[in-house]
């Protein structure tokens, strides 16, 4: 089936989502990277309550469950089945199951809990968890009894008023303004357990290397560890094809290796391996852990050949330039808001994008969820990962935002389709950043945290503007006219005079210290056009740059706009906003139910017209 016929395909939704997530237990595993076959999915229904007052502070504190909630979706979604977005600080969770059967260690796994979460398990504390947007564990072996059954309390307090937390796109306002949207507080992604024995492997990065042609891993072992003996094995595969079956001994726990594969040197034969969105050759991880002779974990992985890096003026992956044609997306659904429906729903988004002429989209103000990003890897889709902002500056909004970035950083750094980082949006956080050092300073001990915890990857300091130290100068300009556009960044400009001169947004571009010359310049926000017809209810509510009254207007306007874009010599990419309207903002591509506004194909002709056509075979 061609891609563009996939994507036009209906894809029909269950309308019950406990039933819908249980059919998927199987295959979509909530953590790709590390994959067990042992596991077992805690999504369904859950007793839940309020407490605005925050009198409860612990499960016996409780009286009375008023609600019943549909996990993973947050009680703002209707899909949660209670669609409350009022302001409510604390709430509370309750499940109870059949003890899965086996030895050795059972974890309880989080994959988002916004903001602050604390577990019980047989109403004996666990442990605890801060940070809405990263995945957390919990060894509850001890807690467990002789009954059979377990039962799993939650408590998560999520200010809705506190803007020195990572927050991103979620409101503080009891209605959502501007480009603010509806709150997403408590359990927002999936809840599993899995089965694990007394040692086990408990991380794993993988580190490509092209140059070198060898795959790096590291690889960290938890649990009570034997004294001696202790072995690792590794295969990798590519289809059919063995690329290495190694075993190394481990030593404190730890291993850090590299597999070198065994160089072809013509790149006729190399790119068979190299992983692009145009050809996303996956390479498959089995890997044991051995104590003597007995087997005593076995899980699943993946990585690929691909680097990217930065040449003068360019972008490039696998050596060669690569022209970025990203959308902004959001990560949004009118009725689950920021978790999605389904895996199918996952997977779909990411048909689209590729079916729209996109290479890529730019995850704006959301980490987003793992299994979006192994769909991304497995079909091919490139991802610039953003932290989602905090909106004041504080310590404490350092501290939060320091240590949740770092276990970002961590969760994904192994997933071939992110290509770029990005601590900062728009000064969001920072926003005396021209005159403030202390500002100026956390970006940059930002920027270089991430060099340090990535080195293999392109940093964005602060997307949009106000530069200091960063790998691609960003510009996020939403002028109207693209013949303005199209002068502004004309052939014969020079990177000084747009530096001193430009002002998208009443913004300076870069800061007096800004050390880089030759770097890429991308477009990364720009467009925003909005379809708000006259007869429409509420047409005046609907929020876009600019608005377009009907779809052949809107058409056109995509069309001549991004054209000038392609057209423009200076950027090495863009990024076009947006993928899909989002509660107040009507101006996606697509709509909230990922309807198109106007037909794929020419969506796809006016991504791709111009210039700008940039492959690894093509420049």
């Amino acid at each position: 089936m061609r891609l563009l016929d996939m994507v036009n395909h209906e894809v029909k939704l269950p309308s019950k989502t406990n039933s819908n997530f249980a059919d998927l237990a199987v295959t979509a595993h909530p953590r790709p990277l590390l994959k067990r076959s042992e596991w077992h999915n805690l999504n369904g229904l859950w007793k839940f309550a309020f407490d605005d007052q925050g009198k409860c502070i612990e499960p016996s504190d409780l009286t009375q469950w008023s609600h019943h909630i549909e996990v993973p979706f947050a009680p703002e979604s209707t899909k949660s089945g209670i669609g409350d977005r009022g302001f409510h600080a604390n709430c509370w969770y309750e499940r109870e199951f059949d003890t899965p059967p086996g030895d050795g260690r059972l974890l309880l796994h989080f994959g988002a809990v916004d903001y602050h979460a604390r577990v019980w398990v047989n109403d004996k504390y666990i442990g605890e968890h801060e940070g809405g947007h990263t995945s957390f564990s919990l060894d509850i072996t001890r807690a467990l009894n002789d009954s059979g059954t377990t039962k799993v309390t939650v408590w998560a307090q999520d200010d809705p008023h506190d803007l020195a937390k990572p927050r991103g796109k979620q409101d503080w306002q009891l209605q959502p303004h501007s480009i603010w949207y509806p709150r997403t507080s408590g359990i927002w992604q999936t809840v599993w357990l899995e089965r694990v024995g007394e040692a086990y492997i408990g991380n794993l990065r993988w580190i490509p290397d092209c140059e070198r042609w060898e795959i790096g891993f590291e690889l960290g072992l938890a649990g009570d560890l034997p004294t001696s003996g202790v072995r690792v094995k590794i295969k990798l595969s590519a289809g059919d094809r063995v690329l290495a079956n190694d075993t190394y001994e481990v030593f404190n726990g730890e291993i850090s290796r590299r597999i070198v594969l065994g160089d072809p040197g013509i790149d006729d034969c190399r790119n068979e391996l190299l992983w692009s969105p145009e050809k996303p050759t996956l390479i498959n991880a089995e890997i044991q852990l051995w104590d003597k002779d007995r087997l005593v974990d076995e899980v699943q992985s993946y990585t690929a050949m691909r680097t990217v890096s930065i040449q003068r003026d360019r972008f490039m992956l696998n050596g060669r330039p690569y022209y970025l044609r990203l959308v902004l997306d959001q990560g949004y659904w009118p009725d689950t808001l920021m978790t999605p429906p389904n895996d199918e729903a996952l997977r779909r988004d990411v048909e689209l994008v590729k079916a729209m002429g996109f290479n890529g989209v730019r995850k704006h103000q959301k980490i987003e969820d793992p299994r979006f990003l192994y769909w991304a890897d497995v079909l091919g889709l490139l991802v610039w990962e953003e932290m989602p902002s905090a909106y004041r500056f504080t310590p404490k909004a350092v501290e939060r935002m320091t240590r949740e970035w770092t276990e970002i950083i961590k969760r994904d750094v192994s997933h071939p389709c992110i290509v770029a980082w990005v601590p900062f949006n728009e000064s969001w956080g920072v926003p005396n950043l021209v005159e403030t050092a202390a500002h100026r300073n956390y970006v940059l001990a930002m920027y270089h945290l991430t060099k340090t915890l990535d080195p293999t990857r392109p940093v964005i300091g602060n997307d949009g503007w106000e530069s200091t130290d960063t790998d691609i100068l960003a510009i996020h300009d939403y002028e109207r006219q693209p013949e303005r556009l199209a002068h502004r960044y004309r052939p014969d400009i020079q990177i000084s005079d747009l530096f001193e001169r430009s002002r998208p947004g009443g913004r300076i571009l870069t800061l007096d210290n800004y050390p880089h010359q030759g770097q890429p310049v991308m477009l990364t926000e720009f467009g925003g056009i909005a379809y708000a017809p006259l007869d429409q209810p509420n047409a005046d509510q609907a929020w876009g740059y600019e608005n377009c009254s009907n779809i052949s207007e809107l058409e056109k306007k995509y069309a001549t706009l991004l054209k000038t874009v392609n057209d423009i010599e200076l950027f090495s990419g863009f990024c076009y906003t947006q993928l899909t309207d989002t509660f107040q903002e009507a101006n996606g591509l697509l709509y909230g139910d990922r309807t198109p506004k106007f037909p794929i194909e020419a969506i796809r002709a006016a991504t791709l017209s111009g210039q700008g056509l940039c492959t690894p075979t093509s420049c």
